[in-house]
């Protein structure tokens, strides 16, 4: 049985879902969603037989399994409640939502619809992601730095006057909510959630952070994470241990990861990153969404709703901490 995906959103992200999505097999696309209908007719020229919608209700309502929407951050919630509201699973691309109220109403939804709900962090499904925990799980951590700043493409509007949606809070926008989630997964997940987390951001005149620097406070250390959208980052990221520092080249689409013992030896850990870095979340939500009923895909699941919980109310607080604000947050 392969699973019949609907798509919200005609950008580049949306294709490299849809080529992922269809390189594991599992997955027909069907639809796709757009306000225009020639942009529709032309993403979709490189298929056979998938329908374009201009209106939501047409593609909620169409013969489909899933969903995946890649639309602006703050267009999220209305269009996932109307797609679980029709029985309909969904893949939010990350940030799922703008704020932990969003998300938890959207989990209790698709609880009562009996579907289910993917935040699509991608790093999270990396094999790689595997290989890290399993290398730590014996070790004692005492510290991490995490970076992960490039330079938008975006910029070039901001800079000439425009409030591009990436900048924008009223489609709750910022490199926190950006490139930071990435950021904020790989802790949650290496580390478990924080007992505190503050923020220190260069904030636009429209409100939302252009980058920033982050502190994670657990018992016993603490994670620094740093991000921008106005330059370009090739520092790699740290995890510091009482034997060691492992070293990666980035906390997403990892190409490799060494550890460098206190003594100066080295171990590198088998890193076979794949062509495509949405192809293995992917296979991952396609697994869940088609065996559901057992037990291990159940425990799966409800782990990755715990972390998109709490990576969640982290990303809040440090907003919180930093004056940032969404219109979301005024709902």
């Amino acid at each position: 049985m392969k699973l019949k995906l609907g798509v919200i959103g005609t950008g580049w992200i949306s294709r490299s879902f849809i080529d992922a999505a269809l390189a594991t097999g599992k997955y027909h696309f069907s639809a796709v969603f757009t306000r225009n209908l020639e942009t529709g007719v032309t993403f979709t020229e490189d298929f056979h037989h998938v329908d374009v919608f201009d209106e939501l209700s047409e593609l909620v309502t169409a013969d489909l399994d899933v969903i995946y929407i890649a639309s602006p951050n703050s267009l999220h919630f209305e269009q996932a409640k109307a797609a679980i509201s029709s029985g309909k699973h969904v893949i939010v691309e990350k940030p799922a939502f703008s704020n932990p109220t969003e998300l938890e109403a959207i989990i209790k939804l698709a609880t009562k619809e009996q579907v289910l709900f993917f935040e699509a962090a991608r790093n999270l499904h990396e094999k790689s992601f595997d290989l890290i925990r399993a290398f730590l799980e014996d070790k004692t951590v005492i510290g991490a730095d995490f970076t992960y700043a490039k330079y938008s493409s975006k910029m070039p509007a901001l800079l000439d006057g425009q409030l591009p949606n990436k900048f924008n809070p009223a489609f709750s926008g910022g490199l926190l909510a950006d490139l930071g989630v990435y950021l904020l997964y790989a802790a949650h997940a290496y580390f478990g959630k924080p007992k505190y987390a503050r923020y220190e951001a260069q904030v636009l005149d429209s409100g939302v952070d252009i980058s920033g620097v982050g502190i994670l406070t657990y018992d016993g250390f603490h994670v620094s994470i740093k991000t921008g959208g106005h330059y370009n980052s090739f520092v790699p990221c740290e995890i510091f241990t009482t034997t060691g520092t492992l070293v990666l080249d980035a906390v997403n689409a990892v190409k490799y990861a060494r550890f460098i013992s206190l003594d100066g030896t080295t171990h590198e850990l088998p890193i076979k990153p794949t062509k495509n870095n949405m192809q293995e979340e992917a296979m991952d939500f396609a697994k869940i969404m088609l065996e559901p009923d057992t037990q291990a895909n159940f425990d799966l699941y409800e782990d990755w709703l715990n972390l998109a919980i709490n990576v969640s109310e982290t990303s809040y607080a440090m907003r919180e901490s930093a004056g940032i604000k969404f219109n979301a947050d005024e709902k």
